[in-house]
C-alpha cells in the first residue's frame, strides 16, 4: 500500500510539472497559432540565471531568474516574432526553429557543452514523513506550485480584463480586434504569462537535477507539444490535463514493464499516445470553434 501511495505522489508530482510547461506552450498557441520551439530554451536560460544567481538569497534567485526568462520572452516577441506575425503557420513554425537552435548554440558557445551545477536550498532535498510513507519535499512543492498556478491563471483568464481579451483573442483574434482588443498588448501579456511559467519550470527541474546545460529544455518541450496536442490544440485546461496524463503514463509504464522493457519505456509511452489520438482524434478537451488567428 505504502510502495502504491509512492508511485501516486510520483506521478502526480511529474504530471503537475508537464502540465505547467503544457500551459505555457498552449497559452502561445492559442493567442498565435505558434508551436513555439524556443519555449525550451526559456527553460534553459532560467537555469543559466539561477547558476549566474546562486551566490544570493534563494528568493531573490528565484524571482531573478524569472524576471530574465520573462525579458528574455519579451525580447524574442520582439525581435523574432512579431516581423513575422502576419505570417503563415510554417513561417512562424520555421522561426521558432531558428530562434530555438541560435539560443542553444550561443548558450554552448558562451557557458559550453558540459553541465553546470547548481546549488539551491538543503531543504529541497529534504523528505517528509506521513505515516510509513516518505514524500521528498519538492514533490510537494511542485504539486502545490502547479495547484498554485492553475487557479491562478483560472481566475485571471475569467475575471481579470486582459484574461477576458485573451480569451476572446484564443476565440477570434480578428474579432476581437474589432471589438477593440489591442493585438500587441494580448500577445506581449500571452508571452509574459508563458515566461513566467518557463521560470517556475526552471526553478523546479534545476531543484530536480542540480545542474543546467543548453540542452535542458529541448525534451520538455518536446512533452509539453504531447501534451498539448492529447489535450486538445487550443485548449489551456486540456493542456493542463495532457500534462497530468503523461505524467501518469509515465510514472505507470516505468512501475508496470518488466525490467527488461523498461530502457524502451518512452516508445511505450508515445505508443499509448497513438492510441489515445486515434480513439479522440481532437483531444481529450475538444476546442468548440475553430480558431482564427494572427
Amino acid at each position: 500500500m505504502t510502495q502504491t501511495l509512492q508511485h501516486v505522489i510520483d506521478a502526480v508530482s511529474l504530471g503537475s510539472l508537464y502540465a505547467l510547461i503544457a500551459l505555457g506552450v498552449a497559452l502561445i498557441f492559442g493567442i498565435m497559432n505558434l508551436l513555439n520551439f524556443a519555449y525550451g530554451e526559456l527553460i534553459m536560460i532560467g537555469g543559466y540565471a539561477l547558476y549566474f544567481l546562486r551566490d544570493l538569497p534563494f528568493a531573490f534567485q528565484a524571482l531573478g531568474a524569472i524576471a530574465v526568462v520573462v525579458l528574455a520572452s519579451v525580447l524574442i516577441e520582439r525581435i523574432a516574432f512579431r516581423p513575422v506575425r502576419g505570417a503563415n503557420a510554417a513561417v512562424l513554425l520555421v522561426t521558432s526553429f531558428a530562434v530555438s537552435f541560435a539560443l542553444q548554440s550561443l548558450a554552448i558557445v558562451v557557458f559550453g557543452a558540459r553541465a553546470k551545477g547548481v546549488s539551491l536550498p538543503s531543504w529541497l532535498d529534504d523528505s517528509l514523513a506521513i505515516g510509513s510513507l516518505r514524500v521528498s519535499s519538492l514533490s510537494l512543492i511542485t504539486v502545490g506550485v502547479a495547484v498554485v498556478v492553475l487557479i491562478t491563471f483560472a481566475i485571471f483568464l475569467k475575471r481579470s480584463p486582459m484574461g477576458i481579451q485573451m480569451r476572446a483573442a484564443a476565440e477570434s483574434f480578428g474579432t476581437a480586434r474589432l471589438m477593440g482588443v489591442k493585438a500587441n498588448s494580448v500577445i506581449v501579456a500571452a508571452f509574459v504569462l508563458s515566461a513566467l511559467l518557463a521560470g517556475i519550470v526552471a526553478i523546479l527541474v534545476v531543484a530536480q537535477g542540480g545542474t543546467v546545460s543548453p540542452t535542458m529544455g529541448s525534451s520538455l518541450v518536446l512533452v509539453a507539444f504531447v501534451a498539448t496536442i492529447i489535450g486538445g490544440m487550443g485548449s489551456l485546461s486540456g493542456a493542463a490535463l495532457g500534462g497530468f496524463l503523461l505524467g501518469a503514463l509515465t510514472v505507470a509504464l516505468q512501475v508496470l514493464l518488466p525490467e527488461s522493457l523498461r530502457p524502451y519505456r518512452d516508445a511505450f509511452l508515445y505508443g499509448a499516445v497513438i492510441v489515445i489520438l486515434v480513439v479522440r482524434p481532437g483531444g481529450l478537451v475538444a476546442v468548440r470553434s475553430a480558431l482564427e488567428r494572427v
